[in-house]
Order: C-alpha cells, then structure tokens, then sequence
C-alpha cells in the first residue's frame, strides 16, 4: 500500500495527506493561524447560505476545515484508487481520480465540517469595531483637547485592550486637559468627540 501511494496515480493523495499533516501540526501547537472570519461582510445574497452549507461562516477555524477537507480528499481518492484496480485492474489517471475525489471529499467534508464545529469549542474573538469605544470613558494622555485642536486619550474595551484615538469636545467653549477622562459620544472618520467627565449630562452616569 505505501509503495502505491508514491506512485503518480496516488502522488496528489499523498501530497494532501503530508499537507494536512503540516497544517494539523500548526494548529496544535496553538499558533492561533486559523480563525478567519469569512462570513463577514458578506454583501452578496446567497453567499452566506453556501459558506453555511460548507461549514465554513460557523465557529469552525479555516485551517480546521481545510484539514478536514484534504483528509476526505486522501481517503476518498485512495478508496476510489483501490476499488478501480480491484475491478479492473489498474488505478486510474492522477487527473480523473483528483476529480472524482474532490467531488466525493467535498461531499463528505460537508458532513465532517458541521460534525467538528459542534463538538469544538466556540472561538471568541476579541476584535471589535471602532464604534464600539462609544459610550465608554477615556483619558486624556497630553496637551489639551480643545474645538478643532484634538488630543490623544487612551479607551479601554470590554475586553481589557486599550486604543489610542483622537479626541475633541463636544462642546465648543469645553477644554479637556492632561489626565482628565471623558466620554465618547460620537465620531466622525477616526475623530471622536467627547463629554468632560464634570459635564452636567454625566453626573447621573
């Protein structure tokens, strides 16, 4: 059997068996590489439902799924290899039997893919977007935040990170300086505006 895989009539099965190896390695000495998230920002109608259907807009990491996908690959072209040179006595073209394995591994990775996503755990991603800091506190870091003079402060997510933005009042006649902490309110392009933390609008929050 294993002088059969390296022969040109089995060498795809082989070389997508020694890639899912490597990829299997990457993933469990946790380098973090295959969570993708691919459904996002999906504009076009019916995409989501494809991607849903391969296993792929779910939890499940990328390189997991592709894992999957060359291990039901190899298994079905060597089981197509074999149960054609049983019958007829030789295996066939590396072309056909790719072709047929890939339709045959597709299938079968369909039901792979939704098997592994139930029993992995879920993975939670930390990033968020940038209109996520509204309607949270951040500190001014230098020089004074003043109507058309912005300053650095730094906001801390829900998740613990801190991002540096810049920021002016809301108001016009408001001065914001070094060390004071303020609320975003709102934000045009990178630019956010905020309330001082003594606003009369923040006293009850």
């Amino acid at each position: 059997m294993l002088a059969n895989f390296l022969t040109p009539a089995y060498l795809p099965f082989a070389i997508a068996f020694f890639i899912m190896i490597g990829i299997g390695l990457i993933e469990a000495v946790g380098l973090g590489l295959g969570h993708l998230d691919l459904s996002a920002d999906v504009g076009v109608d019916g995409h989501e439902g494809v991607l849903d259907w391969l296993g792929l807009s779910g939890e499940l990491p990328i390189l997991i799924w592709l894992t999957s996908l060359l291990g039901c690959f190899t298994l079905t072209g060597v089981a197509i290899q074999q149960g054609v040179s049983t019958f007829f006595g030789a295996p066939l073209t590396w072309p056909l039997a790719c072709l047929s394995a890939l339709i045959g591994g597709g299938l079968l990775n369909v039901g792979a893919a939704h098997g592994l996503a139930r029993i992995m755990p879920g993975y939670e991603s930390s990033v968020i977007s940038t209109d996520d800091l509204l309607r949270r506190r951040g500190t001014i870091l230098e020089g004074v935040a003043r109507r058309g003079s912005p300053a650095r402060a730094k906001v801390v997510d829900q998740h613990g990170q801190a991002h540096i933005v810049m920021v002016e009042p809301h108001d016009d006649t408001t001065v914001i300086r070094a060390g004071e902490r303020a609320l975003l309110v709102r934000r045009e392009g990178q630019l956010f505006f905020v309330l001082a933390e003594d606003n009369s609008l923040l006293r009850s929050i």
